[in-house]
């Protein structure tokens, strides 16, 4: 494929704030260059359509040279015809007195037709995003309705709690984000997630690096001290940050959602260079995290594939935070299992 061929993306739940926030980007060449015309589909809900029209309104006075076309639908089967990446960010919040299973059920029935219609059309090349929230479970049902689309191809976003974690590195520090490198987003996109820096490495203006817990111990005044803020600043504030964002601003995350988005995106399909990021992706049982489960491991991506980064050592309390995200990943597929949503 010539890299002047138009590229399909399908944005789900366009009319949103995360959807108005990421559509510009991608219409500017974001994710796959300037140099890549790009089709948008937007699809939306009937009660979302007149604001994704809007949306679409907007993208064309945009006049983006990216921008080949854009429509707006709210038929799933149009939205996901020979698409080339699909965002799947519309979903059903959790509402007052909705237990676990009631937000998994709503959402099984969006995610679950939504997967049988990439399967029935999208393009051979197709990746999923599931930004949706609860997002690794979603993304195991979306995958669960198309099983003629490779497994690995449906992720979940955990840029965003990776990049809020290199944020918080940043301010801590008083050092540039690019400096700070291999930080890992471990387990489910939720408040049991494990942020861990235990091999994240700072590089200097010289260009010279050092392990990044021996320059927070130098700022923080010691080693212990490193792992109090770790247990009672650092861990907390990057799980429970989109809670701390609805407090303040009475909205949930938006533009730092879209943003991540687009890292993840431009990654998977463009590679990624020097230090690893973070996504969740289908489990092949590396660092025992079991078989078929969507979970947030370190990754590189080559060939426009993404690859789990082997080798790494895990220390003992990593570990055990690590399992206790796993066993709500498991929790919550053997509850779409019951649900007969997998």
């Amino acid at each position: 494929m010539s890299a002047q061929e138009p590229r399909t993306v399908t944005v789900t739940g366009a009319g949103g704030q995360i959807g108005y926030a990421l559509l510009f980007r991608i219409a500017s060449g974001a994710v796959f260059g300037p140099g890549t015309p790009v089709r948008l589909r937007l699809l939306e809900i009937p009660a979302g359509l007149k604001a994704a029209e809007g949306t679409a309104l907007e993208l064309q006075d945009c006049a983006f040279a990216a921008l080949d076309s854009v429509e707006v639908t709210e038929n799933a089967a149009r939205a996901f015809d020979g698409t080339n990446v699909a965002l799947l960010v519309g979903a059903r919040p959790r509402g007052p007195g909705m237990e676990r299973g009631d937000l998994l059920s709503a959402n099984g029935a969006i995610f679950g037709p939504q997967g049988a219609a990439i399967n029935a059309g999208a393009a051979d090349d197709v990746r999923v995003l599931v930004v949706g929230n609860p997002a690794n479970t979603n993304a195991l049902i979306a995958a669960a309705h198309a099983p003629d689309v490779p497994a690995e191809r449906f992720t979940a976003m955990t840029r965003l709690d990776h990049n809020r974690a290199l944020a918080q590195l940043a301010g801590t520090l008083d050092v540039p984000v690019a400096s700070i490198g291999n930080i890992i987003i471990w387990g489910n996109h939720s408040a049991t997630q494990v942020p861990d820096i235990s091999h994240g490495v700072l590089t200097g203006a010289d260009g010279a690096q050092r392990p990044l817990p021996d320059a927070l111990a130098e700022a923080l005044g010691g080693a212990g001290k490193v792992a109090t803020w770790l247990d009672e600043t650092f861990i907390p504030r990057v799980a429970k940050r989109g809670a701390e964002i609805i407090e303040v601003r009475g909205s949930s995350s938006a533009a730092s959602a879209a943003a991540a988005a687009i890292d993840h995106v431009r990654d998977w399909v463009r590679g990624t260079t020097g230090s690893w990021t973070s996504a969740a992706v289908l489990s092949d049982g590396s660092y025992g995290v079991p078989r078929g489960l969507v979970s947030s491991f370190p990754v590189n991506s080559r060939d426009g594939a993404w690859e789990i980064q082997q080798g790494l050592s895990v220390a003992a309390d990593v570990r055990a935070r690590i399992e206790g995200s796993v066993r709500e990943l498991e929790e919550e597929r053997d509850m779409v299992k019951s649900l007969g949503l997998v």
